[in-house]
């Protein structure tokens, strides 16, 4: 096996506490799905979605059971929030309307968002803990 580091960097997992898996998962079900994400683990006390066909990138999103109170703050020390990237405009809107279509808290319904950068367009949603999530087509950001 040849070491290319062609996925050097790249993320392997993220994990998320969450104060209710099932409330959680109603958020982030939905949305996996429509990013290409396979469920693979699915219990009371957590779920895990794999990214897979895209190799040697593949990742995987996990949510568990907190085992401590308290609510997310993302100005605190720690995860400000979530994005994930999409291939256009139309994506980001397709999104929203899921969004909204499921219920889901919309912080920030599609706009440009030049401030970060010239082709910046986005959708921010939370999740029932509050951690802000963004679906986000950046072309020209690497």
């Amino acid at each position: 096996m040849t070491d290319t580091n062609a996925n050097r960097g790249a993320f392997h997992h993220i994990d998320l506490s969450v104060s209710d898996v099932a409330a959680a998962r109603r958020v982030y079900a939905p949305m996996l799905d429509f990013l290409g994400y396979t469920l693979v683990k699915d219990r009371p006390d957590g779920c895990e979605w794999d990214l897979k066909g895209r190799e040697p990138f593949g990742a995987s999103l996990g949510i568990r059971t907190a085992t401590s109170g308290g609510s997310h703050d993302r100005y605190a020390p720690g995860l400000h929030h979530l994005a994930w990237r999409v291939e256009s405009r139309e994506v980001v809107d397709a999104a929203h309307a899921l969004l909204v279509e499921h219920g889901i808290a919309v912080l920030d319904p599609p706009a440009h968002y030049p401030e970060y950068s010239g082709n910046y367009y986005a959708v921010f949603f939370a999740d029932p803990d509050g951690l802000k999530l963004e679906i986000v087509h950046a072309p020209g950001w690497i």
